[in-house]
C-alpha cells in the first residue's frame, strides 16, 4: 500500500443472509485526494462495497484498510472511521430522521462530541455550501427531494470528512442541480477532499472522474482511467452501459479525419476545438474575486458589468453571494465551460468566484491549452 492510498480492499467478499453473494474477491484501492467513480450496472454491488468503507458491513472474508491500517471493527474505532469517511445515501429519506434541517445537519458533529460552538460552526457552513442555509429552520419533511439531497451531502460535509462517499447523487436531480452537484465535487476535492461516487451513468463517470473503478455481479473487471474503459466498446456494452457521446463522437470523427484518438475530448468545446479548432483567441477572460462584491446598496465595481462582458458563477461561495446581492448573471451553471466558448468565439467574459478558486480555474485553463491549444490566460481583479 502506497502513501498515496487513502482505502483499500483485499479479497473483500460479503453475501447476504439469503446467500446472495454481492461482492466477491474484490481487491482495489482508491487514491488519496481524486476524484473517483465507482461505475457499473445497477446491482452490480456498488452500494454493498460503499458501506465497507466506513464499516457499515463487515466482510465475510478479506479485508477494508483506511489510509494503511486494517479496519478491526471495534466500536471507538468505526466511530474515528466514520468521522474520517461520510457516506451520503442514494436515497436521502434513508438518512434524514431530525424533525428540522439545523437538527439533521447538527446530527453528526453533536455524537462526536463537539462543543455547541463548534456544532453550530460547522451546521452554518456546511448549509452555506450547498445553498440551504435559508432553509436551516424548516422541517425536513416540507423539503423538495434535490433539496433533501443538499441536506444529506450537509449532514456529511458537518463531519468534516477526508472522504467523501456519495451513491449515485445525480440520480433524481435536474440539469442544473446535476451541473452544481459536480462543481460542489469538484471544489471539495480542489479543497483537499477524497471524493469517492457510483454511478451507472457514463455521462457523468467519463466527463468528471479521475480513475474508475468497474463492478459487474460483485466482482471487479476495471481499475484504472476513464478512457482506457471505454476504449473497449464490447466490453461496455456487454455490461448494459452505454459509451458516453463524447467518446463515441470522437472515434468517429478520429477515424473519418485520420486523425488521433487523443486528447480525448470530455466536453463539446473540446470536442469543436480539436476537429474545428480556432487558431487564435478572440476575446478575453476576468476572474472577479466574489469576496469583494459590493453588498446590495453598494455600486457596482467599475465596469465589471457593462463592459460588453458575458458573466458567470463558480463555486458555493459566489453562487451564494450573488444570489444573497441580487446580482444576476448569464451563466448560472456550467460557467466556466459557456465563457471559455465565448472568449474563444470573440466575446469577453467574467467569471465570478472565491478567489481561493483561482488555481483551480486556472489549472483548467492550463489543461486546455496544452491539449487543445489557445491559451486563456485570465485578467484578475
Amino acid at each position: 500500500m502506497t502513501d498515496e492510498t487513502i482505502i483499500e480492499t483485499r479479497g473483500l467478499t460479503y453475501s447476504y443472509a439469503n446467500k446472495l453473494v454481492a461482492l466477491d474477491d474484490i481487491s482495489l484501492t482508491i487514491p488519496k485526494g481524486k476524484k473517483t467513480v465507482l461505475l457499473g450496472p445497477n446491482g452490480a454491488g456498488k452500494s454493498t462495497l460503499f458501506l465497507h468503507f466506513n464499516g457499515i458491513y463487515k466482510p465475510k472474508a478479506g479485508t477494508v484498510s483506511f489510509e494503511g491500517k486494517e479496519i478491526t471493527y471495534r466500536k471507538k474505532e468505526l466511530d474515528s472511521l466514520r468521522s474520517n469517511i461520510a457516506v451520503v445515501l442514494q436515497n436521502p429519506d434513508d438518512q434524514i430522521f431530525s424533525a428540522t434541517v439545523e437538527e439533521d445537519v447538527a446530527f453528526g458533529p453533536m455524537n462526536m462530541g463537539l462543543p455547541r460552538d463548534e456544532v453550530e460552526l460547522r451546521v452554518a457552513e456546511s448549509l452555506s455550501f450547498v445553498g440551504m442555509a435559508q432553509h436551516r429552520e424548516r422541517p425536513t419533511q416540507q423539503l423538495s427531494f434535490g433539496q433533501r439531497k443538499r441536506v444529506s451531502l450537509a449532514g456529511a460535509l458537518a463531519m468534516k470528512p477526508k472522504v467523501l462517499v456519495m451513491d449515485e447523487p445525480t440520480a433524481g436531480l435536474d440539469a442544473q442541480m446535476v451541473h452544481e452537484l459536480l462543481e460542489l465535487a469538484d471544489e471539495l476535492n480542489f479543497k483537499g477532499l477524497t471524493v469517492i461516487m457510483s454511478t451507472h451513468d457514463v455521462e457523468t463517470a467519463y466527463s468528471w472522474a479521475d480513475e474508475v473503478r468497474v463492478l459487474d455481479q460483485g466482482k471487479m473487471i476495471y481499475s484504472g482511467d476513464p478512457n482506457g474503459f471505454f476504449v473497449d466498446a464490447h466490453q461496455v456494452r456487454r455490461l448494459g452501459l452505454s459509451v458516453p457521446m463524447m467518446f463515441e463522437m470522437n472515434r468517429e470523427l478520429s477515424d473519418r479525419s485520420v486523425r488521433p484518438l487523443r486528447p480525448y475530448p470530455r466536453t463539446t468545446l473540446e470536442l469543436a476545438q480539436k476537429f474545428a479548432p480556432y487558431g487564435a483567441l478572440r476575446g478575453g477572460l476576468t476572474l472577479f474575486p466574489a469576496e469583494e462584491l459590493p453588498d446590495r446598496s453598494g455600486a457596482m465595481q467599475p465596469d465589471i458589468m457593462n463592459r460588453n462582458s458575458v458573466t458567470g458563477i463558480y463555486g458555493a461561495v459566489a453562487r451564494r453571494l450573488m444570489k444573497e446581492r441580487n446580482i444576476g448573471v448569464d451563466y448560472g451553471f456550467d460557467a466556466l465551460e459557456n465563457c471559455i466558448h465565448d472568449v474563444i468565439v470573440g466575446k469577453n467574459a467574467t467569471i465570478f468566484a472565491e478567489r481561493s478558486l483561482f488555481p483551480l480555474i486556472r489549472s483548467r485553463l492550463a489543461r486546455f491549452e496544452q491539449e487543445y491549444g489557445i491559451d486563456i490566460s485570465p485578467e484578475t481583479l
